[in-house]
């Protein structure tokens, strides 16, 4: 087995302590296992390193440039591990997190500056997007996702679960009327995702079975932000997130519609992650605390 540093430890300890004895007991080995150490160094160099006598040790030219260079790396690896024990105590570094644009400005962002505050010595990169990223490709260290977990190779954690909700803003509504029925929406101009195109119908109960209605209209938005915005300019009727829309329902910028029909299905939110049990603590602080904080929005 390569056990390079703890041989060029043994050789640091011979030039600070002047023996191999002194060497061997500072490291708990025997003098002839630091000697042997010493030894294999200078086999790989093809130079001598130290030269013995029988009353005392004295470096080479070549030893005493070891010892700069061997002091200086055992020097950056204590500092590495230092740091490496800091972080494990306290969080610290970057941490890149990517969601959704709507759960990122109505869940994350709200709460993002108590975190922040909590945990001082973390810088966070935030990244929205409807896309699915590949978060092992994309180095995120955390992603939100919403609806069905298909990567087996991450862990999650469950934020919570929203239903959805069909909704329409007071303008939009006194302009065409409100639909009583999901079979006259075929009359409206439903807002719709741009990269769903191959299920453009909405689910409703309609007496005891769950079916589904196509819906039409002349827009399509890549991403739930922008389909909420068309709603609130009267464009249409949308079917959102509840967590998405309830700050608008709540102040009467949203009307929720055909809530009779709803056949309430939810989308669960989980946040993913790789790593096994040596989860890296500024990812645990993050995750925990989301889970806390975006319970009751979500």
């Amino acid at each position: 087995m390569d056990n390079r540093l703890g041989e060029m430890e043994a050789f640091v300890q011979v030039a600070r302590r002047g023996s191999f004895a002194a060497a061997g007991k500072a490291l708990r080995q025997t003098p002839s296992a630091v000697s042997r150490a010493v030894g294999r160094i200078e086999a790989r160099l093809g130079a001598r390193l130290i030269e013995r006598t029988t009353r005392s040790l004295r470096l080479t030219n070549e030893g005493e440039t070891y010892l700069l260079r061997a002091t200086d790396l055992l020097a950056e690896l204590d500092a590495m591990e230092t740091s490496l024990n800091r972080d494990a105590a306290e969080p610290s570094g970057r941490l890149r997190v990517n969601a959704s644009v709507p759960f990122g400005l109505t869940a994350i962002l709200p709460v993002l500056p108590t975190f922040l505050a909590t945990y001082p010595l973390l810088t966070v990169e935030l990244s929205l997007t409807d896309d699915v990223i590949d978060l092992i490709e994309a180095r995120a260290d955390v992603a939100i996702r919403i609806g069905p977990l298909r990567d087996t190779r991450l862990r999650a954690k469950r934020l919570g679960r929203s239903r959805m909700i069909v909704v329409a803003s007071a303008a939009y509504l006194r302009l065409n009327r409100v639909p009583e029925h999901p079979d006259v929406l075929q009359r409206h101009n439903c807002l719709n995702f741009s990269f769903r195109r191959s299920l453009d119908t909405w689910p409703f109960r309609i007496g005891d079975a769950v079916v589904q209605r196509p819906v039409q209209g002349y827009f399509f938005g890549n991403s739930g932000e922008v389909v909420r915005r068309m709603a609130l300019g009267g464009a249409g009727i949308a079917r959102l997130a509840h967590y998405h829309v309830a700050e608008d329902v709540e102040a009467g910028r949203l009307v929720p519609i055909l809530e009779a029909f709803s056949p309430g299905d939810t989308e669960e939110i989980h946040a993913l992650f790789a790593g096994d049990e040596r989860l890296a603590l500024r990812i645990r602080c993050f995750v925990d605390f989301l889970a806390q904080a975006v319970s009751i929005r979500a």
